[in-house]
């Protein structure tokens, strides 16, 4: 995966969290990241598409995330929360991304952002997901 790439998860996961946690509009936090950020360093592109792909799929994102937890969606830490949801996206929308290359990116997601141990849990979670989700991958 480009580097651009993965500085437009990096950004887009800021985002959600964002948007999580405070109820503003997806268009005031684009605007926000634009004014604060050098866009040349990031797909904008493809910040845009997780930005606004996220909250769009919010539903069918926790239903396929669901199964692949111990716990409901809103009792996972919030960073961690933002992170399972872009990943999920990622495997449910994005089927040109190796599944490999979305749960490796979510997984150094979480080391930057979430708890101590959070990316084993990120992993733990997308790797299930990915068995069904793109079970052709798997051979299945």
């Amino acid at each position: 995966m480009s580097r651009k790439k993965s500085q437009a998860r990096h950004h887009a996961v800021q985002a959600i969290y964002q948007w999580q946690m405070t109820g503003q509009s997806l268009h005031e936090i684009h605007d926000q990241f634009l004014s604060e950020q050098d866009t040349g360093g990031f797909d904008l592109a493809y910040f845009d598409t997780l930005l606004r792909g996220v909250p769009g799929a919010l539903n069918e994102l926790d239903e396929l995330l669901g199964p692949c937890l111990d716990r409901s969606i809103e009792s996972v830490d919030p960073v961690e929360r933002a992170i399972l949801r872009l990943g999920a996206y990622e495997l449910a929308h994005r089927p040109e991304i190796p599944y490999k290359v979305v749960i490796n990116e979510a997984v150094e997601l979480a080391k930057v952002f979430g708890a101590e141990q959070g990316h084993r849990f990120v992993n733990g979670v997308l790797d299930k997901l990915a068995r069904t989700a793109r079970a052709t991958e798997f051979g299945g």
